[in-house]
């Protein structure tokens, strides 16, 4: 732990004395803000497929308007090696939370299993109001790993925190974390007790889920203490604006937005019998083309920009200091592991509203640091509609999953998808793209690793 901090001084360090913003972080008077905005899985493919989808081939997303750009190193130490290749979600956003690189599967702990301060409760104890806002549960990987520290990031609720079946297998939990053996319990539980002034998604069943011997829930926790919890939207504006605000608006994750038509999702090309036996020979048949419309679980689910303008409204009420606030689009990655581009797109969509609604807000408050980033990359891919081999006398097709989009314009987008043959696809391990305002200019550079952007918001704010 004396290594990992050194090592975390000497990097921040570092990253304040090239830096040089134009006035001294932490200067008494000044009010400075960031807003984190992580688009889960937003890789370059993507930050593309948004693109082509939403502004056209010839067009432009906001982000692209941003004039900060960078390429981030995504990193993750491997328990018996130093390095892996491919991250997850617990993992990255526990370095852009605490700034130290730890292992799959951790949140808010080091790879030796030891709680990392993050900045969102740094920034708490620096006078600042925080606010973390996601359309997942809000004990999923990446907002937990901004609220709380345990060993797995299965460990959401105080059942499951003790072990038991979980996605269908045995789960060993993080017994060690809960609070019957004195821990600081399951991630929910910490959540409830966390120095998070607005935090906003779903995973209410987390919240309701009781000890398996007192009985006890999360919600009950906040009893005697100064929370309101809303779970329908309508009830966030009359709020108390001097109580912490807990909002949860889905059993588990949000919905979203768009799906395929009749529901699809990207599928295996057809290959004849003759082309079964020899790859050489017979013939293959693509899917038919999906187009993406609205989908009717959405209903009344509150946008991820309504969210985001409810925290910012609550955070900025009353403060001269700044703020902190970490916003989620997380079914980029969610939508992709199940093949599902349209699911994937409505999301982007969401993080486009964000990324207005961040503007508008640094408009007004003019030291506010947007920065606009992924925790990992993901597995869709856009190819080539038709192959580029289509003309030769050997069927070509690409393994794997695809969907045949039609776009806007009339046309065909084709994107694969094709880790692997299981239900669920893996994350990839190219480096993610930055995008910020021009408050960054300077304070970030054109290549960073991941842990560096912790360090450039924490120098910003004067941590």
């Amino acid at each position: 732990m004396l290594r990992s901090l050194i090592f975390f001084v000497a990097i921040s360090v570092s990253s304040l004395i090239a830096a040089q913003p134009s006035e001294k972080p932490g200067d008494p008077g000044t009010t400075r803000s960031v807003i984190l905005i992580i688009g889960d899985g937003f890789d370059d493919q993507h930050v593309t497929m948004g693109r082509n989808f939403l502004a056209g081939h010839d067009g432009r997303l906001i982000i692209d308007t941003l004039p900060v750009r960078a390429a981030v190193q995504v990193q993750t130490v491997g328990k018996d090696t130093d390095w892996i290749y491919v991250a997850d979600s617990a993992n990255t956003a526990t370095t852009l939370a605490t700034g130290i690189t730890t292992q799959m599967g951790r949140v808010g702990t080091s790879p030796t299993d030891e709680d990392l301060v993050t900045i969102a409760q740094r920034a708490h104890a620096a006078g600042f109001r925080t606010g973390i806002v996601s359309t997942s549960s809000v004990t999923d990987a990446t907002p937990a790993s901004f609220m709380s520290h345990v060993s797995s990031r299965g460990c959401e609720n105080p059942a499951i925190i003790l072990g038991g079946e979980l996605y269908s297998v045995d789960y060993e939990g993080c017994p060690q974390d809960a609070k019957v053996n004195g821990g600081p319990g399951s991630i929910a539980e910490q959540i409830m007790n966390a120095p998070i002034d607005v935090v906003l998604g779903g995973g209410l069943k987390h919240f309701t889920t009781g000890d398996p011997a007192s009985g006890n829930t999360p919600l009950m926790m906040a009893e005697g203490q100064k929370i309101t919890v809303v779970t329908d939207p309508a009830m966030l504006t009359g709020a108390d604006a001097n109580e912490r605000l807990i909002g949860l608006f889905a059993e588990g994750h949000l919905p979203v937005r768009l799906q395929g038509s009749d529901g699809r999702v990207a599928e295996q090309p057809d290959t004849s019998t003759l082309n079964k036996l020899d790859w050489r020979l017979g013939s293959v048949t693509q899917p038919d083309p999906i187009s993406c419309e609205p989908n009717p679980a959405y209903g009344d689910t509150p946008p991820l920009a309504r969210l985001t303008e409810v925290a910012l409204n609550r955070l900025t009420h009353n403060n001269d200091k700044g703020l902190f606030l970490m916003v989620e689009s997380a079914s980029i990655d969610k939508e992709s592991h199940v093949r599902n581009p349209c699911g994937s797109l409505g999301e982007i969509a969401q993080l486009e509203e964000v990324v207005s609604v961040a503007l508008d807000y640094a408009e007004a408050h003019p030291q506010t640091l947007i920065i606009v980033t992924s925790d990992h990359a993901q597995a869709a891919q856009i190819i080539p509609e038709p192959s580029l081999y289509a003309e030769i006398p050997v069927p070509v097709y690409s393994p794997g999953h695809v969907a045949r989009l039609n776009m806007p314009d009339g046309s065909l987008m084709t994107i694969n998808y094709a880790t692997n043959g299981f239900v669920s696809e893996e994350h990839t391990g190219a480096n993610v793209p930055l995008f910020a305002n021009g408050v960054g200019d300077g304070l970030l550079p054109a290549f960073l690793r991941q842990r560096e952007v912790h360090d450039a918001m924490a120098t910003f704010l004067g941590l």
